[in-house]
Formats: structure tokens, C-alpha cells, sequence
């Protein structure tokens, strides 16, 4: 199966123009899933994205909004996606001038995918008790 999902993600990277990564972690950092566009490989695709977020998030969901579902970060050359899927992080690395729209839809689209892989982890885990 994590074969399968390694194919997935490396599908999704030729359906957004800009898409340059596309990265799960844990929300302590631990990457389960990477895929990176050919011959690219963005400064900023290491694990400490996961754990930034996961702060950054839990930060923001006290301004009384409740829990945020993403965040959207946007630099000279590239721009960060990162969605809040239960125990998972997904961030998706792109060009600056990538479809955030579509880079959001795809990450909605893919909250079903990283469940399966939490729960697979969780199950996991539990066994291991």
C-alpha cells in the first residue's frame, strides 16, 4: 500500500502547474510520505515544516476562530499550502504563481487519504502497546 500512495502523490504533482512537492508528517515532523517534482528539490521540504505548522496552527486557533483547517504562506519564489488533517500534515510546495485555489481543493481532496494513513499509524501504535 505505501507504494500505491508514493504513486499517488507523484500523480498529484503533475496535475497542479507549480507543484514541486507535496509532503505528510506527523505533527511532531517525522515524514511518512514525500514526492518532489524531477530534478527539484525546495529549500524548505525539511521536517520542521510539520512541527511549525502544528504550533502556528494551535497559535491561531486562539484568536477564538476555532481550529484552522490550513494556512497559506506565500514568498518571493515559492508559496506553502499546509492543511490540518487530524494527527497528519500535508504541505504542498509550489511557485510562487501556482493556483493556491487549486492547491486547496487538492489538499480537501486528499484529507480522506491521510485518514486512512492515521488511522493505519494509530492501529499501529496500538498494537504495539
Amino acid at each position: 500500500m505505501a507504494e500505491e500512495l508514493v504513486v499517488h502523490f507523484e500523480k498529484l504533482l503533475t496535475r497542479v502547474d507549480g507543484l514541486l512537492s507535496a509532503v505528510v508528517t506527523d505533527r511532531d515532523g517525522v515524514v511518512l510520505l514525500r514526492a518532489n517534482a524531477p530534478n527539484c528539490s525546495p529549500p524548505f521540504t525539511e521536517s520542521a515544516l510539520g512541527c511549525t505548522f502544528a504550533l502556528a496552527s494551535d497559535q491561531a486557533s486562539k484568536l477564538g476562530l476555532k481550529k484552522n483547517k490550513s494556512i497559506v504562506s506565500v514568498y518571493g519564489t515559492y508559496q506553502l499550502v499546509q492543511f490540518n488533517h487530524s494527527s497528519l500534515i500535508t504541505t504542498f510546495v509550489a511557485n510562487s504563481n501556482a493556483n493556491t485555489g487549486l492547491l486547496l481543493e487538492l489538499g480537501s481532496e486528499l484529507e480522506s487519504v491521510t485518514q486512512v494513513i492515521a488511522t493505519a499509524l494509530h492501529e499501529r501504535h496500538s498494537g504495539a502497546l
